[in-house]
């Protein structure tokens, strides 16, 4: 592994990935329950006798013998509660909110608590058997088992409260736009993922690192691509931006001699192998450092509400309101100013039209002859017109026409074709009616 992935920035990147992994906190809370364990042989050992044997061993045994009945039981009911839900979200609302699901922290964390509380009653009652914990000093033991128990209670109830919502429409709209919002916010205080803003096209002396393999760009680690990029007097061209799906042997990262540096003076085997270990390549696209696949997850959301077989107008609605507040919070990457960017890579900043086409575009084709949901649409088009960004304005407006228009062809009852032309901006009623004569 090159030096560049143990920067800091990325190491943290990396631990967040994996602090989302459900076995991730399984395993931690198992190691937890081996600790306190621990902790109490350390603590017993301080005790003084006449305090540590007013308790005998008989005591902690019932408590953890209802642990590890309790514990199994709760478990498996948990996962497969989980399951179900999974299953059903999936079908209900769009298979790509899946892998949203199963990260929810709130399910993690329970069934990951209930585990780890299993593991300590099985640990503790192996240790009773073996004559660690003898009957005479037991008190700490039945201490720690009583705060085991306490979090087993506490975590036991967030949980029954979690399942009142967990896995409906509005529980799960809301999280994706909570993710959504969290990555633009993300996005906007490190523009273009802290690098150069990449506008126009990549100088002709560039030269081409292909993809090793067919997948979508699921993550990119832009600290260790500058430091590699560095290292090797280079700059990166990152041409692909995350979400994108490259072909094998397909240009990933078009690399140009920094300065006065020749291809020569660099090994590019090594620069070929640090840009594939910085930019991860899979089969689906994920959520992180990817705001457009948010928006692309709630529009299937409010297409699959308009369908023939759900005809829920109004769960499009609710996400299209959404949609407007997340696209809202949109900057110009290439406009703003940036101080201690990576100087050594460029990268494609997200454009507005690209946004709202992902939000917008299969619903509103979906729904056109919805009047509600024209209605809604232009009225939260109008409202983005409004936005002090001149770029996000043009291509609001120019999304409002073509949606005006085809829904207006979609919808032959007169009235219904006045109440969507009054919800639209009067500058663009004029437009569609000038392009109606012509």
């Amino acid at each position: 592994m090159n030096l560049e992935s143990l920067i800091p920035h990325t190491l943290i990147r990396k631990a967040r990935e994996y602090t989302r992994k459900l076995w991730v906190r399984v395993v931690i809370m198992g190691l937890m329950a081996f600790v306190a364990l621990g902790v109490t042989q350390i603590l017993e050992a301080l005790i003084p006798k006449e305090i540590g044997t007013t308790l005998t061993g008989e005591a902690a045994d019932r408590l953890l013998q209802i642990i590890a009945n309790a514990m199994l039981a709760v478990t498996t009911f948990s996962i497969t509660v989980m399951v179900t839900v999974y299953r059903a979200s999936s079908t209900q609302w769009t298979p790509r909110v899946h892998r949203l699901i199963i990260e929810d922290r709130t399910t993690q964390n329970t069934l990951a608590v209930f585990i780890g509380a299993y593991v300590y009653a099985l640990v503790a009652i192996i240790l009773r058997e073996l004559g660690v914990y003898v009957d005479e000093r037991a008190l700490v033991l039945f201490v720690m088992t009583v705060i085991v128990l306490a979090i087993i209670v506490i975590y036991l109830i967030r949980w029954v409260l979690h399942l009142q919502s967990f896995g409906s429409l509005i529980d799960t709209t809301r999280q994706i736009e909570s993710v959504t919002r969290a990555q633009f916010q993300d996005r906007l205080k490190n523009p273009c993922l802290g690098a150069n803003a990449l506008i126009g096209d990549v100088p002709e002396d560039a030269s081409a690192i292909r993809a090793t393999q067919s997948g979508y760009i699921q993550h990119i680690y832009p600290e260790g691509l500058n430091a590699a990029a560095k290292a090797h007097g280079v700059e990166l061209y990152l041409t692909r931006n995350i979400g994108h799906f490259v072909f094998l042997n397909e240009p990933l990262v078009m690399a140009v001699p920094r300065g006065e540096a020749k291809d020569e003076e660099y090994d590019w085997e090594s620069l070929e192998k640090a840009v594939h270990e910085n930019i991860r390549l899979g089969d689906l696209r994920t959520f992180d450092q990817d705001p457009r696949f948010g928006l692309v997850v709630m529009g299937e959301v409010a297409s699959k509400a308009l369908s023939p077989g759900v005809n829920d107008a109004g769960t499009a609605i609710d996400v299209i309101t959404r949609i407007g507040r997340i696209l809202s919070l949109y900057i110009d990457e290439d406009a703003q100013d940036r101080e201690n960017k990576l100087e050594y890579i460029h990268v494609p900043p997200l454009m507005p039209e690209d946004l709202i086409e992902d939000g917008f575009g299969a619903l509103a084709r979906d729904g056109a002859s919805v009047v509600e949901v024209q209605q809604r649409l232009q009225s939260v088009l109008s409202g983005l017109m409004r936005h002090p960004d001149d770029a996000l304005c043009k291509a609001a407006r120019d999304a409002a026409e073509v949606h005006l228009r085809r829904a207006l062809e979609a919808i032959t009852f007169e009235p219904d074709r006045e109440r969507v032309l009054v919800s639209a901006r009067s500058d663009l009623r004029d437009a569609v009616a000038k392009l109606d004569k012509d």
